[in-house]
């Protein structure tokens, strides 16, 4: 069962419960927004799926030793379903005073329950604090936008700042540090890098760049951000392949971290230097 925005838990005060109760999980419709850019879920232009990394889950050993670790969970694209993030936050701390019997039945309960609440199969892993930090940073590949002299007036989303080039047709990757949007609810503001690869007609970088950072007052989930941004450059620009990868920074202990492509391909696991 999904619900809607307003009966979320993002700005109300919240008790922190710390014994196992999944009910605190809190879907809601993708269709909800994805009704404002006229797609359906029985025809998505793009295959994908949210990278989640959870860095504060804890539970109890059958000696009631706590147990720590980083969790990644992966939900698809086609789920019906996306997962209000401060209930993704309160359901992994009611871990907290649990005994769970070892890190195989964590793994069991977290896909179960985030799979019933997604309405589709997410993939969970767990790593020690010594085996994720062999995670090196990383910096996302292409060229960088950020550089260019720019006058901006735009800060909600516009879709007529994309335009192509004269140039032939392109294989190429860019990337900005200058995404930011809004949550929906609370107006709290959300930081990402944004990594763009295509081939088609080459876009104008700086009108890619401008309509990027015209997101910057936009107030959506970061799965719907990144959605838009890919129809918008899909509409606009009519690339042959389209992939567009946000890497949101941490709040409550997650990142969310969105991936749509016209190719089914996965997205690779990356931490970066603001997460």
């Amino acid at each position: 069962m999904s619900h809607t925005i307003q009966d979320s838990p993002l700005g109300q005060s919240s008790a922190y419960i710390s014994s196992y109760t999944p009910a605190l999980l809190f879907p809601i419709a993708r269709a909800q927004s994805r009704v404002h850019l006229n797609l359906t879920d029985t025809a998505l232009p793009f295959y994908g799926n949210d990278l989640w990394t959870g860095y504060e889950l804890s539970w109890l050993d059958r000696g009631g030793k706590p147990q720590v670790a980083i969790a990644e969970f992966s939900i698809p694209a086609n789920s019906p379903n996306i997962i209000e993030s401060k209930s993704f936050k309160l359901y992994l701390n009611s871990f907290n005073q649990t005994v769970c019997e070892s890190w195989k039945q964590v793994i069991e309960l977290l896909t179960r329950d985030l799979s019933e609440a997604a309405g589709a199969e997410v993939g969970v892993s767990l790593f020690s604090l010594e085996a994720f930090s062999e995670k090196a940073l990383q910096m996302l590949q292409g060229s960088l936008l950020d550089a260019q002299e720019l006058t901006v007036s735009h800060y909600h989303p516009e879709p007529a700042l994309l335009t192509t080039t004269a140039t032939p047709v392109a294989d190429e990757q860019v990337y900005s540090h200058l995404l930011k949007t809004n949550c929906p609810v609370t107006g709290q503001p959300d930081w990402a890098s944004i990594q763009i690869q295509y081939s088609g007609q080459t876009i104008d970088p700086a009108g890619l760049l401008a309509y990027i950072i015209s997101f910057r007052e936009h107030q959506d989930f970061h799965e719907h951000c990144v959605e838009r941004i890919f129809c918008d450059i899909l509409e606009r620009c009519k690339p042959q392949s389209l992939t567009v990868y946000a890497r949101y920074t941490r709040r409550g202990g997650l990142d969310i971290n969105p991936f749509r492509s016209t190719e089914a391909v996965a997205a690779l696991s990356l931490r970066l230097v603001r997460q």
